[in-house]
């Protein structure tokens, strides 16, 4: 088994303040990786750093990203490398349809590998398979995008998205948050189709409910910048019954 992510005493700070206190984290083709923890423990941040958000300053440790040092590239080289972060809040970019936003993405992806340009008629016989995954409607792809979705369908436009772009390692921040529980079976059923033996999945959470979807080979507990605990998805059911103020004690 090949290594996708292997992150080394991983530091990062905003505004001076230190989030991040020594992540260490690795993450094999395949594999699923559930992130637990409290609020202000460092999930979202974990993921902001990945991606290459420019208001967080990694101070110390390493990320290597399939055989690559990932923190010296920009964001966009390491969204073409086959990185992708679904938000935990999708935002709204007015004037920009569905279709050309995913036909540029996809074809920024292509260049860079070194692959031609899909023709519109390919594009579109791929978005049409895509978008069948996860039961996005039609009428939304020539709407801007994410403007005037509903929570559920911003959700599911990130993974359909993420269906198109077909990237090594995605990163899921609180994709269930504020989802209703068909919304919520209809997007992890979309995660779950996508998944490949040649890829992985970093699932942040707050909630267990989602696992019982989207199964994880580990579950990682991150308290005060560092990851505590390490388990299966027993660990889950565990935090479920006896919260994170127990799990979390040193």
């Amino acid at each position: 088994m090949n290594t996708i992510l292997d992150i080394r005493n991983l530091h990062a700070s905003i505004n001076g303040k230190e989030i991040l206190k020594g992540i260490n984290l690795t993450i094999g083709e395949g594999e699923i990786h559930a992130v637990m923890g409290p609020n202000g423990a460092g999930k979202s941040t974990l993921s902001a750093v990945l991606t290459g958000h420019p208001a967080y300053t990694v101070t110390e440790g390493e990320v290597i990203f399939r055989g690559k040092n990932l923190l010296e590239m920009p964001a966009e080289v390491r969204a073409r490398e086959g990185l992708f972060l679904s938000f935990q809040y999708p935002v709204e970019i007015p004037g920009v349809s569905m279709t050309n936003f995913m036909r540029a993405a996809v074809n920024a992806k292509r260049e860079h590998e070194g692959q031609p340009a899909l023709s519109a008629t390919e594009f579109l016989k791929l978005m049409r398979a895509k978008r069948a995954l996860v039961e996005l409607d039609t009428k939304l792809q020539n709407r801007s995008v994410n403007e005037g979705f509903s929570g559920g369908e911003k959700k599911r436009n990130e993974i359909f998205q993420m269906a198109m772009l077909e990237p090594t390692l995605a990163i899921l921040d609180e994709t269930d948050s504020g989802l209703d529980i068909d919304a919520l079976r209809i997007v992890a059923e979309g995660v779950n189709k996508l998944h490949t033996p040649q890829n992985a999945a970093i699932v942040i959470t707050h909630y267990q409910r989602l696992l019982d979807y989207i199964v994880p080979d580990f579950v990682h507990i991150l308290a005060d910048g560092q990851i505590i605990r390490t388990g299966d998805k027993s660990l889950a059911l565990m935090l479920e019954e006896k919260g994170y103020a127990e799990l979390v004690k040193r």
